[in-house]
């Protein structure tokens, strides 16, 4: 029987939500890398001189790096949200008291990150 079981599943259950929002955000980031590259080719197949098309959406540095920016975003929140799984994994196993405070900073960490994330994915939207 594990002790305290409620909370250790609850910790569990919050570590797989950061993995499957990790990998959506990774998932994004390879098919914005993708698109890219396929809407790319297609212009230079269209176009006799490749110079002459422009995809307006694409053609700017978000277009270009956005993709991988998003993969590097995603693992990012994976490895955060691992670590932060051990160390409350640790904590739950442990009988003395701890404060919030300790664990605060991982949490500004991971919404400083889903908020660029989501700031980057509105940009991209609005292009």
């Amino acid at each position: 029987m594990i002790r305290d079981y409620n909370n250790v599943a609850a910790n569990e259950r919050t570590f797989l939500a950061w993995v499957r929002t990790g990998v959506a955000v990774i998932a994004l980031g390879f098919v914005i890398e993708r698109f890219n590259l396929f809407l790319l080719s297609i212009a230079g197949a269209l176009a006799e001189d490749a110079d002459r098309l422009r995809i307006h959406r694409f053609d700017n540095p978000a277009g270009r790096y956005g993709g991988t920016a998003l993969v590097a975003a995603g693992v990012t929140l994976i490895v955060i949200s691992t670590v932060r799984f051990i160390h409350t994994a640790r904590l739950l196993s442990r009988d003395e008291p701890y404060t919030a405070n300790s664990t605060s900073v991982s949490l500004y960490v991971l919404a400083a990150l889903l908020l660029a994330v989501a700031g980057f994915s509105a940009y991209l939207a609005a292009i």
